[in-house]
């Protein structure tokens, strides 16, 4: 049975739906161990209480956390209260320090790997570089207190007041000095969020990333990895092989993750990412392609998880080609996904965790599930219906016709 998709143009096409998902996705493999050679933290979103006010930050704790039980059982790490649980974007400071507990008391009920997001989001309005000093170190201890390993995000506090590249390193060597552990930093380009427009001192990416170096290079022991969101491949390849020994790149690229995660001779990229919120399963069979072709190996840290032994290389070719030929095909729905406005992508993001039976509503926080057009969410159905992401087509297929007759398409 066919159903007739609305395009941009006005008009209607008919689209099949897959009879069957692809196998991947329907199989979890708990228990089958961690993925060995590369690191995946999917970001993951937050499903919506659908009876509350949307702006006031209303979470439905049981479904998101069986969300995130989702994305561990198929081996990936979840990177908690990051802009894909919509940051700054409809979820609030208090709503995020919750989100973060139960996340991480979850992890550690269930084995997963978890990394948490240290902002300054408690800070609403204009502040001095003090309030935005104690606002990173408020959030860092709460984080650190749940055991969970620290993401220090990008500040649109910081970038509002800062004047040049000192007092970003003057507040990021303070927070370094202060961590427990090793943490995460992320860079998190203005197509993400405008506000963060000059972020490191600069508008010029390559003096930006010479200040970024600059922090990593004052405490590589207390920085685990850079996580890297530009979409800009090229710039991400060259900032990585820059990085101290023993410092890893996380790729935030949701264009040309699988080229990065594959890598070169010289180096791979892990991940964070927030499409691996819809493409977990298929991201995490293409890391076991990679493993079964020796592309790395894996030991215990004694921290949250585990730590990958960065292979200098990507691999064998054939562990590389089995990865590329399952994640290739999966760019076209992250390209649409994330196409500009990008920081709008979470809207996507949360229509296919609904058609795919993972929550029983389409409503987000804020109320940002109209961000987008029907004719971009017709096509995000249409693309994940193609890569078999749906566990139940016939469910999908049916959600999408009521999303359609709400919008009065005849489908």
């Amino acid at each position: 049975m066919s159903i007739r998709l609305p395009g941009a143009d006005g008009g209607l096409r008919v689209h099949t739906p897959r009879p069957v998902p692809a196998p991947v996705v329907t199989v979890t493999v708990t228990g089958g161990g961690p993925l060995r050679s590369r690191t995946l933290f999917a970001a993951a979103h937050v499903v919506a209480d659908p009876f509350a006010d949307p702006h006031a930050s209303a979470v439905d704790w049981d479904a998101t956390l069986a969300f995130r039980r989702h994305l561990w059982s198929h081996g990936l790490g979840v990177a908690e209260a990051m802009d894909t649980a919509q940051r700054g974007m409809g979820l609030d400071w208090t709503a995020a320090a919750e989100l973060i507990r139960r996340s991480a008391a979850e992890a550690r009920t269930v084995g997963g790997a978890i990394a948490c997001g240290v902002g300054t989001d408690q800070l609403t309005g204009p502040a001095p570089l003090d309030a935005v000093r104690r606002a990173y170190e408020e959030q860092l201890a709460i984080v650190e207190g749940t055991g969970a390993q620290p993401v220090v995000m990008a500040s649109r506090a910081l970038a509002a007041i800062a004047r040049g590249p000192e007092e970003y390193l003057d507040v990021y060597d303070g927070l370094l000095r202060q961590s427990g552990g090793r943490v995460i930093l992320h860079w998190l380009g203005p197509m993400f969020d405008p506000a963060l427009e000059g972020y490191w001192g600069s508008s010029d990416l390559s003096a930006a990333t010479d200040v970024l170096l600059d922090v990593v290079a004052a405490h590589p022991e207390k920085v685990d990895g850079v996580k890297i969101s530009l979409l800009d491949a090229g710039r991400e390849i060259a900032l990585r092989r820059r990085l101290p020994a023993g410092v890893r790149c996380y790729t935030g690229d949701d264009f040309h993750y699988p080229e990065l995660i594959a890598g070169d001779e010289q180096g791979f990229s892990h991940a964070l990412l927030g499409v691996l919120d819809p493409l977990g399963p298929v991201a995490a069979d293409a890391v076991r392609a990679l493993d079964a072709g020796g592309a790395g190996v894996r030991t215990p840290d004694g921290g949250a998880g585990v730590r990958a032994l960065d292979a200098g290389g990507a691999g064998s070719g054939a562990g590389v080609r089995a990865f590329r030929a399952r994640l290739d095909p999966t760019v076209p729905l992250a390209r649409h996904l994330f196409e500009p406005p990008t920081r709008y992508y979470k809207t996507g993001v949360v229509l296919l965790a609904w058609l795919a039976g993972r929550q029983r509503h389409f409503a987000m926080v804020g109320g940002l599930q109209s961000a987008r057009s029907l004719p971009h969410l017709a096509r995000a159905y249409e693309l994940a219906d193609e890569q078999g992401l749906f566990p139940d087509p016939a469910l999908a297929e049916h959600r999408m016709r009521t999303l359609l007759g709400m919008y009065g398409v005849d489908a």
